[in-house]
């Protein structure tokens, strides 16, 4: 299906390295969002960072100028409890391997949670850990090789900084993959529910939906396996050589979002 870029559609925001790194806001970003709104649109944030809750996103946006609620949002930690309850865990203990932040998230909705190795732990879920230890990587072994079942929020390899980048839940658990030969369920993009669920909570269909990121092999991916269209921008991870020989390739390439901007006005006419 030949895709347009033309006003009045769902747009579905990868932040890191999309919208901004660090507390470095791109240029042309708050002029998106305040566009893609005016001309009868509308946008979310889809996130696999699953260190921070909405909360933390609201206030981090609120300094950058760009007015947020709750309702923007849905990450990584969303959608991994959409799958924990699908799967049956209401009533199971989970070692969630993550930030306090990330248990927080868990036990809110109502799941058994726990951080500490014990006998009745029936599931472990790996997240972006910025507070990780050498002995959450070694209870993490530990309930592997008994055989828990296996979930992690993402694939994601590297955490864009102002630095450069950091280990990202991907990179955690590849580390416990090499020491146990064991793979997760990821929950995260690339997977198609979190484009899925923002689409049915705000009411749009796939033929208006696009998905905006910095990733091949995880925004992009989400968004072919949804059956969306996708939008690359080149201020993150992936360059127009990655995208060539990707087996997602996006529909669009920018070099970042201000020039997704100028050409959603120039197709709208403005």
């Amino acid at each position: 299906m030949k895709r347009t870029l033309t006003g009045g559609k769902l747009y579905l925001l990868d932040m890191d390295g999309t919208l901004y790194i660090d507390d470095t806001l791109f240029d042309g970003a708050a002029e998106f969002l305040q566009y893609v709104r005016a001309a009868g649109g509308s946008y979310m944030y889809l996130t696999n960072n699953s260190c921070l809750g909405a909360d933390s996103y609201v206030e981090k946006l609120a300094r950058l100028g760009i007015p947020a609620v709750h309702e923007d949002f849905l990450n990584a930690v969303d959608v991994t409890i959409w799958r924990l309850r699908q799967d049956g865990y209401q009533k199971k203990k989970i070692y969630a391997m993550g930030t306090a932040s990330f248990r927080r998230q868990l036990e809110a909705a109502g799941l058994w949670v726990t951080d500490r190795l014990e006998d009745n732990i029936d599931a472990l879920v790996v997240a972006f850990d910025r507070e990780l230890t050498f002995r959450k990587v070694e209870e993490a072994c530990i309930l592997l090789n008994r055989g828990v079942d296996y979930y992690a929020t993402s694939p994601d390899l590297r955490c864009p900084t102002g630095y450069g980048y950091m280990p990202d839940c991907g990179s955690i658990w590849q580390m416990l993959e090499n020491a146990t030969g064991r793979k997760p369920i990821i929950t995260g993009k690339p997977e198609p529910a979190m484009a899925l669920l923002a689409m049915e909570k705000l009411g749009y269909t796939k033929e208006n939906t696009f998905i905006v990121g910095d990733r091949l092999y995880t925004d992009i991916a989400c968004g072919v396996n949804a059956g969306i269209g996708s939008i690359l921008v080149l201020t993150g991870e992936a360059t127009r050589a990655d995208a060539a020989v990707s087996p997602t390739p996006p529909d669009f390439i920018f070099e970042d979002i201000h020039a997704l901007l100028e050409t959603v006005r120039r197709n709208d006419g403005c």
